[in-house]
């Protein structure tokens, strides 16, 4: 609720963009005070002028007065003007009018002919007198405040209001008791030198008028839109199912929060159709009471005076046929019996809310050799496309011919197993072929340049063939 000007909430505060219909964007801010109030009635005019009969006057904080328009002035919402006060006149700045402004003064029991009058627009004299006025009430509620203290008075000063022409201080306070302030007026008139007014307010019209954020995180509701304080009882928390904490239910002035007569009357309209929390049921296994009520399931809680720990919630029309059972003299059957029973609805989440892995990767299946030779494919190829010098230095490193070794070691395990149903001849010939892969082997260790030569003459990066095992005929 602001037009962007850095005087916002203050009682002297004014839109530059005056025009005929005020402030540009007032119906966003309502001029940024408040207890602002929506003109719905603004583009109904009966009697066709500008101006209208009766305005609504703010000043600061929650102050508001009704005022008549003799002179027939041309005033808007955000118009300041200076009206009749006593002694002098007062600045404030127009909040309300046209047709909306007799039925707030109805509504409120303002007489019509007890309004007071509107003396002119305020001028630029009258505007910086008014705002330097404003600065120093600050400074002298402080000095107020240590005077009383001074005096070993109970009381609190609230807030410091000057008057528009600075003919009068009004000095609000609040106090538990009565307090003789007599000499405190006599301290007041000495050190400010103006005339003291005295003003006792209650505490819900103090939190009114310094504001505040309340518990629910919003802004306090008599300082924005509650005007009519009505008296809060603990039996409004009794009859929502609240307990009787006194610090949560009570609000930044102390006193029980207005709001716990906001559904006050919804709930009472519920507990009709309920029987007396006071019940007792007189059961086959003892004497039952309630314990709790469940005023939206519409749902009573009863226990056995013998076992208190064990609840069994009962339905409120199952309570009433109890009820009647007993008044006939017979005693009802077991709260075992009669318990609801709820089932359960299955609901499935179909957004996955509740699951923390929703964003991970599910059912996935181990990796085969063909997904990893599929994974090595790009590198081989990269590894290609590198040039001819890459080539050239692997062609260089002497590498050992693994899968002759594999052959060589399966070989010898071939020689160690005696082979079945085989004949001498073919025995020899595996013999043969052993002994001349040894001696192989016994050259390449004595000549290993031959075996970079032999490297050289085949194509780089050809993969090996699998070399298998010699068969063993015998067997075959």
């Amino acid at each position: 609720m602001s037009c962007g000007c850095k005087t916002s909430g203050d009682s002297s505060h004014s839109c530059g963009t005056k025009s005929a219909n005020g402030c540009s964007s007032v119906d966003t801010c309502g001029n940024s005070y408040k207890l602002s109030v929506f003109d719905w009635l603004s583009e109904v005019n009966p009697s066709g002028s500008n101006s209208s009969e009766y305005v609504e006057v703010r000043f600061k904080n929650d102050r508001k007065l009704y005022y008549k328009n003799v002179n027939n002035l041309p005033l808007h919402i955000g118009s300041i003007i200076a009206v009749e006060s006593s002694p002098g006149h007062d600045i404030g700045v127009v909040s309300l009018s046209g047709e909306l402004v007799k039925i707030q003064m109805k509504k409120k029991n303002v007489p019509v002919e007890h309004a007071a009058k509107v003396y002119r627009l305020a001028n630029q004299k009258d505007i910086e007198t008014w705002q330097e006025l404003r600065k120093k009430e600050n400074n002298i509620k402080v000095e107020a405040r240590k005077i009383a203290y001074g005096l070993n008075l109970e009381m609190k000063i609230t807030d410091v209001e000057f008057q528009g022409d600075g003919s009068k201080i009004t000095f609000y306070y609040t106090a538990d008791s009565r307090v003789d302030f007599r000499q405190l007026i006599k301290e007041y008139a000495g050190a400010f030198r103006t005339k003291i007014d005295m003003k006792q307010i209650g505490f819900r019209q103090e939190s009114a008028k310094v504001g505040g954020i309340g518990s629910c995180g919003r802004e306090l509701c008599c300082s924005t839109w509650l005007t009519d304080f009505r008296s809060v009882n603990t039996n409004a928390a009794r009859y929502q199912q609240l307990s009787i904490n006194p610090q949560k239910l009570a609000g930044q002035c102390g006193k029980l929060k207005c709001c716990l007569n906001y559904e006050l009357d919804s709930y009472l309209d519920v507990l009709r159709d309920f029987p007396s929390s006071s019940t007792v049921l007189h059961t086959e296994k003892g004497k039952a009471f309630c314990i709790k009520i469940d005023v939206f399931k519409k749902k009573m809680w009863f226990a056995y005076v013998e076992n208190s720990m064990a609840w069994y919630d009962l339905d409120i029309f199952e309570v009433k046929k109890l009820i009647a059972i007993n008044k006939k003299g017979d005693k009802a059957p077991a709260l075992e019996e009669l318990r609801v029973v709820e089932n359960k609805l299955v609901t499935s989440d179909l957004i996955q809310e509740n699951s923390v892995d929703r964003f991970e990767k599910k059912n996935r299946r181990p990796k085969s050799n063909k997904d990893r030779n599929r994974e090595r494919g790009p590198r081989n190829s990269e590894d290609k496309g590198q040039g001819e010098g890459h080539s050239r230095n692997n062609q260089q490193r002497p590498q050992n011919n693994r899968p002759q070794k594999q052959h060589q070691d399966r070989s010898r395990s071939t020689e160690q197993k005696p082979a079945q149903n085989s004949n001498a001849p073919v025995k020899q010939v595996d013999n043969q072929k052993s002994n001349a892969g040894k001696n192989q082997n016994i050259d390449q260790a004595q000549n290993p340049n031959q075996k970079t030569e032999n490297k050289n003459q085949k194509k780089p990066f050809k993969k090996a063939k699998k070399k298998m095992p010699p068969k063993n005929e015998g067997n075959a």
